[in-house]
């Protein structure tokens, strides 16, 4: 991930959501492997075993989703890289939060210049009002 300065942090995905999709996606897989009979069936589980399992190698690929120091952000970019970024790019740090019917959604997003990174507590394993403070005062800190 490169070199940080000063004390940082990072925020992972949590072992137990990894494995739970792993478990999940040999779970759809035997469901398919199990409905040979019926096509459609076998079709419909073998692409959400596909997309489990992809989920959970990028999990096991990139735990790590944001890191953040003194000098800036590192954020998860593409399937399984990283990208750096400095404070200096960051434009602004924000929670968005929606209400749709029952459903209550919690993202935090990180802004800068050429993109918007959003990442949820799932992403993170932690409330994103957290860690946006979090980043709020590690962005205060020094460069030194």
């Amino acid at each position: 991930m490169g070199e940080e300065a000063g004390p940082g942090r990072q925020w992972r995905v949590p072992p137990g959501h990894v494995a739970l999709k792993c478990a999940a996606a040999v779970a759809v897989a035997g469901l398919a492997a199990l409905s040979a009979h019926d096509r459609q069936l076998v079709l419909l589980a073998g692409v959400a075993a596909i997309g489990l399992a992809g989920l959970a190698v990028r999990d096991l690929l990139t735990p790590v989703r944001l890191a953040a120091d003194g000098a800036g952000v590192t954020v998860m970019s593409g399937y399984a890289g990283h990208r750096r970024i400095p404070w200096a790019d960051v434009e602004a740090i924000r929670v968005d939060e929606r209400r749709r019917l029952l459903l209550h959604t919690r993202l935090l997003e990180i802004e800068t210049v050429d993109d918007l990174h959003l990442l949820s507590a799932f992403d993170l394993g932690a409330d994103v009002h957290d860690v946006a403070e979090e980043l709020f005062r590690l962005r205060a800190v020094p460069d030194g």
